[in-house]
C-alpha cells in the first residue's frame, strides 16, 4: 500500500469522525471462557482460540500461552503496524523490519512470597530494527509518530480508569 492509497482508506473516516466526534467512539472486546479441567482460560481472538495457563515461572507447563507474552505480544503487533501505517503515510520505504518487545518480571509478587515485590511488568523494553534508506530526520519522525499513536504503547503508557465487575450465580456483585 502506499501513501495515496493509505489516505484515500482514511480520509472517510477522518472526515466523519471530526463532523461526528461520537462516531470514532467504540467499544472493543474479549472473551474467554475457564477451563474445567486445567488452570486455563480459552480467549477468542476472533481468528482462532488462545489457551491460556500459567507460566512455568508460576508452575505451568509451557503448553498454554502466557498472558504476559500476550502482553508483548499485543504491544509487538500495534507498534509494528502503527510503525509500516506511519512510515507509508510518510513515504518511507521501509524493506524489512523486526519489532521486538521484552519485559522484566518477578515472580515473587504474583506467586505472593513477597509481599513487597511488584505484581506485574517493572520494565518494557520495545525496539525496531528496520532496513530502509530514510534520513535521521524521517526517523525521527516514524520513531515519535509511532510511538504517540501506537494505542497499545499509549495505553500502557498512561494507565486508563480500569473497572472490575463480579457476578456470581447470575446475580451482580459489587465489586
Amino acid at each position: 500500500m502506499d501513501a495515496t492509497t493509505l489516505k484515500a482508506l482514511q480520509a472517510p473516516l477522518k472526515a466523519q469522525y471530526k463532523d461526528q466526534p461520537d462516531a470514532a467512539k467504540i467499544t472493543l472486546k474479549a472473551d474467554g471462557r475457564l477451563g474445567e479441567e486445567a488452570i486455563t482460560c480459552s480467549v477468542d481472538t476472533g481468528r482462532a482460540l488462545v489457551e491460556a495457563g500459567l507460566h512455568p515461572a508460576t508452575g505451568g507447563d509451557g503448553l498454554s500461552a502466557c498472558s504476559g507474552d500476550m502482553l508483548l505480544q499485543a504491544l509487538v503487533a500495534c507498534a509494528g503496524v502503527t510503525l509500516k501505517a506511519v512510515a507509508t503515510a510518510l513515504g518511507i520505504e521501509i524493506r524489512e523490519g523486526t519489532v521486538k518487545a521484552e519485559g522484566d518480571l518477578d515472580f515473587r509478587g504474583t506467586l505472593a512470597v513477597d509481599r513487597e515485590a511488584p505484581v506485574g511488568f517493572t520494565d518494557i523494553r520495545l525496539s525496531f530494527d528496520i532496513d530502509t534508506d530514510a534520513n535521521e530526520e524521517q526517523l525521527a519522525s516514524l520513531f515519535k509518530l509511532t510511538e504517540r499513536y501506537c494505542v497499545v504503547f499509549q495505553t500502557l503508557n498512561n494507565k486508563p480508569v480500569l473497572a472490575v465487575s463480579h457476578t456470581v450465580n447470575g446475580k451482580a456483585k459489587a465489586a
